[in-house]
C-alpha cells in the first residue's frame, strides 16, 4: 500500500459554535444530517445564541421536511431560479421526490426569470395563502478538468444582513482537497496508472430515508459519486481522452464514504487487487431477497450445463458462461456487465435455467461478466447496503467492457473475450443485455449537481427499455419491443410500477425525452459498434434494492430474456 494523503477536517458545525458568543444570531447552510444540525441548535440556544442551521445539500426539500406543516394544505406553488450555467430544470430535479411527499397537495413547477438562488414557495388552502422564500446557495466555479459548474455551497447569513457571504464547509474541503491530492500526484504516463486507488472517507452524516420508494437523502452517497466520476473525468484528462470516454483505463477507483463520528477523516492509497469474494449465504434462486453470493452465481450457472467457456480479469478472477448448442435461432443473454446492477445477474441465470428444458434451445449466457466490479461492491455494500456504488461499475482496469475491443485493450482483453466467444459459438445475431440504473436520485452536488454525461439516469423512471442495432434491422427492432413490452405489461403490478415513477420524473424533471411502447420508456437507435446486430438492453430501477422489490426486479429481468428468446424465433426463424 502507498498512502498518498492523511488528513483530518474540523466539522462546519464545530466550528460555527467555536466562533459564536452569546447574543449572536445567524443562519447557516451546510451539508449535515438533519440531527447533527438539531443537536448544534440547541446547544447554541443553551448558550444564549439564536443559530438556524439548514442543509446546502437540497435546500427545498430540507425547507418543506423540517420546516413546513401540510395540515390543510391544497395547492403547492413553486418557482424555481433558471441559471445560464446549468439546465433549465436544474432547481426543479434538486426539489425531487418533493411532489410524493406532499399528500394530496398539487405541486407546481414554475421556472423563474431570473437566476436568483432561491425558491419562491406559495402555499394555499382552506381560504389562506402563505409565502416563503427559501434560499439555495450556490457558486458558479471551474473544477479540476476547466469544466463550468453551478453547485451548492454552504452560506452564512448574519442578523441584520440581506444576503450573506459563502461558507466553505467541511463537506467541500473534504472534496477538493481528495482531488487536488490525486490531480497532483506524479500517476506516469501509462496506463493502468493503479491497481486500486482507494479514497476512505469517516463521514458523521446519517441517511434519511423518504416515504417514498427507494429514495433517501445521503450526503455519503452523493460524495461517492462525485469522488468517483469526478476522478474519472481528471484521469480522462490526463491521458487525453475526451470526457465521458468508457475506455479509459487508469485502475480501479474505489472512494469509500463510511458513517464516523468526530472529525472528518481522509485516507488516500493505492492498494494491490485482490480475488477474494464477500460471499453471504446462499438463497433459493427464485426467491432471492439480495444480490447472490458469487460462489452460488457459479454453482447456478454450473447447473444449467452445456459446454463451458470463460474468460479472466486483471486480477485473475474467472469470468464463467455457458453455450447451450440447439436448432432455435441463437440469443446471447448476458448479465453484470455493471455488477452494481443486480437484478439482471439474478434474471439471466433464472432466464437460462428455463431455457434449458425448451426443446430446440440454443444461446448464451453469461450473467457476471465483470466479477472484480461484484467484489467491490460487496466490499462497498458491508458499510453502505443501499448506496448505488458506482465505483464498482466499471472493471479492475477502469473501463466499461462494453467499449472495449481487440484494436483499443493494449493487450488487456480479459472480460471482454466471454463477449466474443459466445458470438463465435452461437452465431447469434440477438443479444440482450441485462442491465439496470439507481432506484434513487443520483447527483453530484459539487460538480453541478446533475451528473454530467448521465442526465437521463438521474432520477428513476421505472423498468425501460433499449435497443441498438445495425442499419437494416430497424423493421426486427420495432417487432421485438413490441411483442416484449406486450409480455412485460401481463407482469402484475409492473405497468402500474412504470406508471407511479415516470409521473413523479415528470414533474421534476420534464419529459422522459423516451418512446412509450405499450406502457414501457424505450429508446432506439441504429449503432454498428457492436459487432451482433441487435442488441437489447435492459434498464430496471435495482441500485439498490432488496427484498421483495428485489424479487420483482430479477423476475421482470427473466421474463424479458424469456419473451425476447420466443419472439426472435419469430423474427428470424430458422429455416
Amino acid at each position: 500500500m502507498n498512502v498518498i494523503l492523511q488528513k483530518s477536517f474540523e466539522r462546519t458545525l464545530d466550528q460555527l459554535s467555536a466562533r459564536a458568543v452569546p447574543g449572536d444570531r445567524f443562519e447557516a447552510w451546510t451539508f449535515d444530517d438533519r440531527e447533527s444540525r438539531a443537536v448544534v441548535e440547541r446547544k447554541l440556544a443553551e448558550q444564549g445564541i439564536t443559530a438556524r442551521i439548514r442543509s446546502a445539500y437540497k435546500p427545498l426539500l430540507a425547507f418543506f421536511l423540517e420546516e413546513v406543516d401540510l395540515n390543510g394544505i391544497e395547492a403547492i406553488e413553486i418557482r424555481y431560479p433558471v441559471h445560464a450555467a446549468a439546465s433549465e430544470n436544474r432547481f426543479r430535479l434538486e426539489t425531487y421526490p418533493l411532489a410524493a411527499l406532499v399528500g394530496d397537495a398539487k405541486t407546481t413547477f414554475i421556472p423563474r426569470a431570473d437566476d436568483g438562488f432561491f425558491y419562491d414557495v406559495m402555499l394555499t388552502g382552506a381560504g389562506t395563502a402563505q409565502s416563503f422564500t427559501v434560499l439555495a446557495p450556490n457558486r458558479v466555479h471551474q473544477d479540476r478538468v476547466g469544466q463550468t459548474n453551478l453547485s451548492p455551497t454552504g452560506w452564512l447569513r448574519r442578523a441584520g444582513e440581506t444576503s450573506g457571504e459563502r461558507l466553505e464547509t467541511d463537506y467541500e474541503a473534504v472534496f477538493e482537497a481528495a482531488i487536488s491530492a490525486i490531480a497532483d500526484y506524479d500517476w506516469g504516463q501509462v496506463e493502468p496508472y493503479f491497481e486500486e486507488l482507494n479514497i476512505r472517507i469517516g463521514h458523521p452524516a446519517s441517511d434519511e430515508p423518504l416515504a417514498i420508494g427507494d429514495e433517501v437523502v445521503s450526503l455519503r452517497e452523493a460524495l461517492h459519486e462525485d469522488l468517483y466520476f469526478s476522478l474519472l473525468e481528471f484521469f480522462q484528462k490526463k491521458s487525453a481522452r475526451p470526457l465521458g470516454d468508457r475506455g479509459l483505463k487508469p485502475g480501479m477507483i474505489v472512494p469509500e464514504v463510511v458513517k464516523a463520528d468526530g472529525a472528518i477523516t481522509l485516507d488516500i492509497a493505492t492498494r494491490v487487487l485482490s480475488t477474494a469474494f464477500l460471499d453471504g449465504a446462499e438463497q433459493a434462486i427464485d426467491v432471492a431477497r439480495e444480490p447472490l453470493a458469487a460462489a452460488q452465481v457459479t454453482a447456478q450457472l454450473e447447473a444449467i450445463g452445456g459446454e463451458s467457456f470463460a474468460a479472466r480479469t486483471r486480477s485473475g478472477r474467472i469470468v464463467s458462461a455457458r453455450y447451450i448448442a440447439g436448432s432455435d435461432a441463437p440469443v446471447m443473454v448476458s448479465g453484470g456487465q455493471h455488477p452494481n446492477e443486480t437484478t439482471g445477474i439474478v434474471g439471466a441465470l433464472r432466464a437460462a435455467a428455463k431455457l434449458t428444458g425448451r426443446q430446440g434451445a440454443h444461446f448464451t449466457v453469461s450473467p457476471l461478466e465483470n466479477p472484480d466490479g461484484y467484489a467491490v461492491h460487496q466490499r462497498l455494500r458491508r458499510d453502505n447496503p443501499r448506496h448505488m456504488h458506482h465505483a464498482a461499475r466499471y472493471t479492475a482496469l477502469g473501463d466499461d467492457l462494453e467499449y472495449r475491443t481487440h484494436e483499443n485493450s493494449a493487450g488487456h482483453v480479459n472480460e471482454k473475450e466471454i463477449r466474443f466467444k459466445a458470438q463465435e459459438l452461437s452465431s447469434a445475431q440477438l443479444h440482450v443485455n441485462l442491465h439496470g440504473y439507481p432506484a434513487h436520485e443520483w447527483a453530484r452536488p459539487l460538480s453541478g449537481y446533475v451528473p454530467r454525461g448521465f442526465a437521463a439516469w438521474t432520477l428513476p423512471k421505472g423498468f425501460f427499455l433499449i435497443v441498438r442495432h445495425h442499419a437494416g434491422w430497424e423493421s426486427q427492432s420495432e417487432t421485438l419491443l413490441d411483442r416484449v413490452t406486450r409480455h412485460l405489461g401481463e407482469i402484475p403490478g409492473l405497468l402500474a410500477y412504470n406508471d407511479r415513477q415516470i409521473a413523479l420524473y415528470e414533474i421534476h424533471a420534464g419529459e422522459t425525452g423516451f418512446r412509450i411502447i405499450n406502457g414501457f420508456p424505450c429508446l432506439i437507435s441504429v449503432d454498428d459498434r457492436h459487432t451482433v446486430p441487435m442488441t437489447l438492453i435492459t434498464e430496471y430501477p435495482d441500485e439498490t434494492i432488496y427484498g421483495e422489490e428485489f424479487v420483482a426486479g430479477h423476475t421482470a429481468q427473466m421474463e424479458l430474456v424469456l419473451s425476447a428468446y420466443a419472439a426472435w424465433q419469430e423474427i428470424v426463424p430458422v429455416s
